[in-house]
């Protein structure tokens, strides 16, 4: 998500200069202005009091300001987003990587693929694991250099190889045909494996779900378009490959802009009027927690990114869900994704972000329930993929 990455950079820089200033004030009060003669005879350091409160406000705040923050920026909670994992397993995949895979209900259930977007990990899908569950098998998997998945190199962090590791997953859970759900990049990989692999595709892939996602770099697909390619290079790609060198130093300040809430303001701009305080921090703690290498790695890669059209060579089943107000990836990326394939359909979300199947998790996933249910059902009865219809649905939802 190049746009928060701009965002969350530049309040961490806010957030440092905090903690900074409040070491300044602290050395200042201990230092003294000047020294004072006492009546005995003995110099002292005459010491202004106000800069000893409020550099220990400042330096508690930088510590401590996601807990004053967090009940502005978002709604209490009735059922609380947690950073879980079940039991799971490594698997090889075809392109050298270590995949951490997770697979929940019966191997014999008609099976759902779930790929999270970027800076972030399967821990992601904690409502939609449980949702989902109730009538299907649930797969989830962390995208090579996030989560607990290592790529083979560097290179690893890349569109078409993602595609690949989302093939090996498919393969390894043995179901006949799968249902993939991909948010963001996650949309992204399922487009390229369409565009790469289109026989394996048309193949094995019951439908598919994309939530928030675009056809082509991001860049274009945002708010700001114009300005956000603008500063590509000039800007965005130098600041992304010193971030890549300067990892340990990035990585302290990720922590620290955690702490004060500066990240929790930026990750903010993501999610809609529905977001509570713990779906919130449990995305801005994913994204502190993963690598900012790889995540720098992993933005440079959607920047040369292109897979438009890509569904328009299969004719499988395919829903396309997309937020009103996301600013990350408009709602005309969504549509047109949907126009395109000979089986689509675009269903809009209102007062939703590019967070929008965290934040309204029930809607979203009673869309992917349905469809999935649909699509499935007519695979285990040998109907050809695009022969059924994409099931109905209402034409906004919320």
């Amino acid at each position: 998500m190049p746009l928060l990455l701009v965002v969350r950079f530049l309040l961490s820089l806010v957030s440092l200069a905090i903690l900074g200033y409040a070491g300044y004030l602290l050395y200042e009060w201990y230092d003294g202005t000047q020294y004072v003669r006492e009546a005995d005879g003995v110099l002292v350091r005459d010491r202004e009091n106000w800069m000893l409160w409020l550099g220990l406000a400042l330096l508690a705040f930088s510590g401590l300001g996601r807990f004053l923050l967090l009940p502005l920026l978002a709604k209490p909670d009735t059922d609380p987003s947690r950073a879980e994992r079940s039991a799971g397993t490594m698997i090889k995949s075809a392109s050298g990587a270590d995949l951490y895979v997770e697979s929940l209900g019966d191997r014999d259930r008609p099976t759902i693929v779930l790929t999270h977007g970027w800076s972030l990990d399967s821990t992601i899908w904690f409502y939609a694991k449980r949702d989902l569950l109730r009538d299907s098998r649930v797969v989830t998997w962390d995208l090579p250099g996030l989560g607990r998945s290592r790529p083979a190199s560097s290179e690893g962090i890349a569109l078409p190889v993602f595609a690949q590791d989302l093939r090996s997953v498919i393969e390894w859970t043995g179901a006949p045909s799968v249902v993939v759900v991909g948010h963001s990049i996650g949309g992204m990989t399922i487009q390229t494996l369409a565009r790469d692999m289109p026989e394996f595709f048309s193949e094995r892939i019951a439908g598919a779900v994309l939530l928030n996602t675009t056809y082509t770099n991001p860049l274009k697909t945002m708010i700001l378009p114009r300005l956000m390619q603008a500063i590509r290079w000039p800007l965005l790609e130098p600041i992304m490959r010193i971030m890549i060198v300067l990892q340990p130093l990035v990585w302290l300040g990720a922590w620290q802009s955690y702490l004060s809430g500066s990240a929790h303001l930026a990750n903010r701009l993501g999610f809609g009027k529905f977001v509570t305080r713990s779906q919130l921090d449990h995305v801005t703690l994913l994204s502190t927690r993963n690598p900012p290498a790889n995540i720098m790695r992993g933005n440079l890669a959607m920047f040369r990114w292109d897979a438009t059209g890509a569904l328009a060579k299969v004719p499988t089943p395919l829903l396309v869900v997309g937020g009103e107000v996301d600013i990350v990836t408009k709602p005309e990326a969504g549509a047109t994704i949907a126009q395109t394939a000979p089986n689509g359909r675009y269903l809009p979300v209102g007062g939703v972000n590019h967070m929008g199947f965290h934040e309204l998790s029930s809607t979203y996933d009673a869309e992917i329930a349905s469809f999935a249910g649909t699509c499935l059902l007519a695979a285990a009865s040998g109907v050809p993929a695009g022969q059924g219809s994409p099931p109905a649905g209402g034409e906004r939802l919320v």
